[in-house]
């Protein structure tokens, strides 16, 4: 990479040396004409069209038949079938606080070394990214319309000399029908064996016009997809893990009934506690010597209000995990449509257009609060006995009164793309605009209300904290309730693309392919808050110091020129030479080389490897997203806290966190290589086994909380501010920096075997994992690296190993097919306290998560098909966790299934 304030006149040559090798290729496009074309295809990887099946580079492909056989509806459940896709998006862990405000988001995560580092293409080309502003930048998979997917190409492999600077995890590419005639009808419904969660699907395609005939071809997919909530009250496996048992630190003071906090200083505290035993109050038949008490205590008021002794031993404890969704509400409705029109025998117009709506419901628990100075005189009449001392005490209250915290996510895609492509005797030539737009809205639906009139109403006696309020309080309530659309997004990408692909000339192997493209992009962003928000007075949503995030709007353009060159010296070998040249405004420009080759030196037998460079440039968000406030994504105790002699309970909180951009970023880099083996000793089975390794530098991240507490003499004084006595943390700063490095480096496995049997029918067996042997980060420049293989670290697990297996079974009409997807065992995460040592609680292991699917098909006649399934057949309820780094506790939410074992049928009619 250059520095941004290179000479102009060096960027002016590059651009200008790139652009002399696109005219030269184009020139010659008239001078290597053959009598005889094969039929070729567009290979994810490679910007050359091949004859299918000489792909040099490890490319995995799921078709249309393997995606239904797995019972997937949506791309992100297609992500599952993926064994290098890890710590990804889901909704499950889309519903905490910890990625920085993209409630609504999935994503995909090849490598595990970012959602931003994974490229997510449709047809080839480009989406928006998800629009809301956060700590990752990608497409949301919920904008992909599953119903249309005919194939998924994923690259597992570093593609910046291919398609630009975040492909470094690997591409995945989403391609849908080009040519289709006729009418698909495709339903589907699915209901999980204990309830909710249940999924109703349809789509319907058609398309007319012979190419070939009539000259032209038009079709049209619509996607809709409605899928139902799951309340955490709905699985058992989650009521035999109480957090008051299992994890009683990630529990909440904040209860309803709630809990009351004496003084924070010691000396007027004991002035109260005296005056409690002075007057009788007693727990468990002795005096009161907490901080925090309840006088509803222990009964307090199940399921989520509990008594925990291992948290508050003289209060109440909040079990959020009895109170909670899931798995959220989503409504889908996508449209699909491409038009080509041969213009001639040798060109076409084409146009393509998405548009998709996601609307998803996300519901958390009641509204928890802390309401400081409330006179005892006011909620003395709501107490079982009357506080015997005047003045004011704190009230941690959970708001059930006032519903569950439900936010409506609507994330809207839309893109067109209109172009031309055609030949030029041997060559081909694609040009194209693409525009690419997606909108997001969070909108408040129900448990949030006004911050300043709440305090209020409890203050003076209006609202009770304990229990029922009285009318007036109900009413108080009604009236203050929020119903905001809080957050707008939008986020646009308008591309012109050019690519010139064909043979410049005869070698010992056969013809030297080339490619020559350009790519002009202009990304731009908004974010627009309410003038509720604005005003910091949304309870559950208002920042610690009266800032509010300010509405925004951003650009820039980035330009790229490319080339990229296909030799082969004999029928061997083969070489592949790629480089690509980037300049992104306000960053600056990065020429990134990539070098292949493919060596078969029998049909039995071929090596194939690559080494290159990658830049991801930070995006748009990263460098300029506006500040935010909020909480951290879990309970977290505070050493420093503990040190100064206050209880564990009393130093365990979900702490205020800020979260900032910094303009200051430099791009990330990394140097990535691949070697590969791939073998077919006979016609049934084929096998590959590939290494691959990515080093990325300055990796652009923050310090989590847990990372900032856990070597607080190092990171207090820049990342924790206290309060006025500096006792307990008011502030913790996560901001955007250049954190270091990442090593990581594995090997994919693929296996396929099949053969016919005869009367008995044909089978087929498929294997594909991947086995990770390295994966190093290091939290700062200078930092000790610490592992994450087999290890959950901070926010996330890489798992040493992952499988998708299956086994299908063919005969006449009916099909089998047995599935198996799996993901090894670890390391838990271990940064939470035992209360009754103050001291880390001992490593353990979380168990593997094997989950075994079944199907069959029925092929009725030539136009219907039936298939009905069973995911999840042993009903595996999902591994136990201490990870305390996602909003929901006691499980992983980033690769489990909370749904467990899940029952669908599906149908499909042809009209040809």
């Amino acid at each position: 990479m250059t520095h941004p304030r290179m000479p102009q006149t060096f960027k002016l040559k590059c651009l200008a040396q790139a652009a002399t090798l696109l005219v030269a290729g184009s020139l010659s496009l008239q001078t290597q004409a053959q009598e005889t074309k094969l039929e070729r295809v567009d290979v994810t990887g490679s910007s050359i069209k091949r004859i299918e099946g000489e792909t040099a580079l490890p490319v995995q492909t799921l078709k249309r038949a393997d995606i239904d056989k797995t019972g997937a509806t949506t791309a992100a459940e297609i992500m599952r079938s993926i064994s290098g896709n890890t710590a990804g998006l889901t909704d499950g862990a889309s519903i905490t606080d910890s990625t920085g405000g993209q409630r609504g988001f999935n994503g995909a995560n090849l490598r595990g070394i970012g959602v931003s580092s994974t490229l997510i293409l449709l047809n080839g080309r480009r989406m928006a990214n998800f629009a809301s502003p956060g700590d990752n930048s990608g497409v949301d998979l919920n904008n992909i319309p599953a119903g249309a997917i005919e194939r998924v190409e994923i690259l597992k492999d570093g593609a910046s000399a291919i398609y630009g600077t975040d492909a470094i995890g690997g591409v995945i590419n989403f391609i849908t029908r080009k040519d289709y005639r006729g009418a698909d009808i495709n339903v589907y419904a699915s209901r999980t064996q204990e309830g909710g969660a249940d999924k109703t699907a349809a789509s319907v395609g058609g398309g007319f016009g012979d190419l070939t005939k009539d000259r032209f071809n038009v079709f049209g997919v619509i996607d809709v997809q409605k899928l139902g909530n799951l309340r955490s009250t709905e699985r058992e496996f989650l009521q035999d893990r109480p957090l008051a048992t299992t994890l009683p630190f990630y529990m909440s003071s904040r209860t309803f009934p709630g809990n009351i906090r004496l003084a924070s200083r010691a000396a007027p505290r004991k002035v109260q506690l005296d005056a409690l035993t002075a007057a009788g109050f007693t727990f468990a038949g002795k005096p009161f010597t907490q901080r925090t008490i309840n006088l509803y205590a222990p009964a307090c008021n199940p399921p989520a209000t509990v008594y925990a002794k291992d948290n508050l031993s003289e209060a109440c404890s909040f079990d959020y995990m009895q109170d909670t969704e899931l798995y959220p509400e989503s409504d889908k409705a996508a449209f699909l449509g491409r038009g080509v029109f041969q213009l001639n025998k040798d060109t076409q117009l084409f146009a393509e257009v998405l548009k998709s709506k996601t609307k998803t419901l996300y519901v958390a628990s009641p509204n928890p609060i802390e309401i400081t100075g409330v006179p005892t005189a006011a909620i003395n009449p709501f107490l079982p006995k009357p506080l015997p001392f005047g003045g004011t005490v704190d009230v941690r209250q959970r708001v059930t009164e006032g519903g569950n915290r439900s936010n409506e996510v609507t994330s809207d895609a839309e893109r067109i793309v209109a172009g031309v492509s055609g030949s030029l005797g041997t060559w081909d030539y694609d040009l194209a605009l693409n525009r690419a737009v997606n909108k997001t809205d969070d909108a408040m639906k129900d448990g949030y209300f006004l911050y300043d009139k709440f305090v209020a109403g409890v203050r003076t006696g209006q609202i009770n904290p304990f229990g029922k309020s009285p009318q007036a309080g109900q009413d108080l309530l009604s009236s203050i309730k929020v119903l905001d659309t809080a957050r707008s997004s939008k986020g646009t990408t308008t591309t012109v693309d050019a690519k010139f692909s064909g043979e410049l000339m005869q070698l010992g192997g056969g013809a030297l392919g080339a490619a020559f493209g350009a790519e002009f992009r202009r990304e731009e962003t908004e974010f627009t808050p309410s003038a509720l928000l604005l005003t910091n007075n949304i309870q559950g949503d208002r920042s610690s110091r009266g800032d509010s995030p300010k509405a925004s709007s951003n650009s820039r353009n980035v330009a790229a020129v490319y080339g990229e060159l296909n030799a082969p010296f004999t029928k061997e070998l083969e070489l592949q030479l790629a480089a690509r040249f980037d300049d992104y405004s306000g960053v600056g420009n990065t020429f990134n080389p990539k070098l292949g080759a493919r060596w078969q030196p029998s049909k039995q037998v071929m090596l194939r490897g690559s080494a290159g460079t990658v830049f991801r440039a930070p995006s748009i968000n990263e460098l300029t997203r506006p500040t935010s406030f909020g909480s951290s994504s879990a309970f977290l105790t505070d050493p420093g806290c503990v040190s100064q002699g206050f209880s564990v309970a009393d130093c365990t909180d979900q702490w205020r966190v800020e979260r900032r951009s910094n303009d200051k970023l430099k791009p990330e880099k990394s140097k990535q290589f691949s070697l590969g083996l791939v073998l077919e000793p006979v016609r049934e089975l084929s096998a590959s086994i590939d290494y691959w390794m990515i080093n990325k530098t300055d990796v652009i991240s923050d310090l989590s909380e847990q990372v900032i507490l856990g070597n607080l003499a190092k990171y207090e004084k820049g990342y924790v501010t206290r309060d006025e006595f500096g006792e307990f943390i008011d502030t913790i700063l996560l901001k955007k920096e250049n954190q270091g490095e990442l090593r990581t480096s594995g090997i994919d496995l693929d296996v396929s075997y099949r053969f016919n049997a005869g009367e008995a029918g044909r089978f087929r067996a498929n294997a594909n994992g991947t086995y990770v042997l390295k994966y190093e980060r290091q939290f700062g420049a200078g930092e000790p690296f610490e592992s994450n293989a087999g290890r959950f670290l901070s926010d996330q697990v890489i798992q040493k190993w992952r499988h998708r297996m299956s086994v299908d079974w063919d005969i006449g009409a009916f099909g089998l097919t047995l599935g198996n997807t799996y993901y090894s065992g670890y390391t838990d995460h271990n940064t939470a306290f035992n209360p009754n040592t103050s001291a880390l609680l001992p490593a353990r292991d979380v168990q593997a998560y094997s989950l075994w699917d079944m199907s069959g098909s029925w092929a009725v006649n030539k136009a219907m098909k039936l298939r009905v399934g069973v995911q999840n057949l042993l009903d595996k309820q999902p591994p136990f966790s201490n990870q305390g780094y996602y909003f929901l506790a006691t499980y992983d939410p980033t690769y489990t299934d909370p749904r467990g074992r899940n029952f669908y049928a599906s149908l499909s009619y042809s009209f040809r």
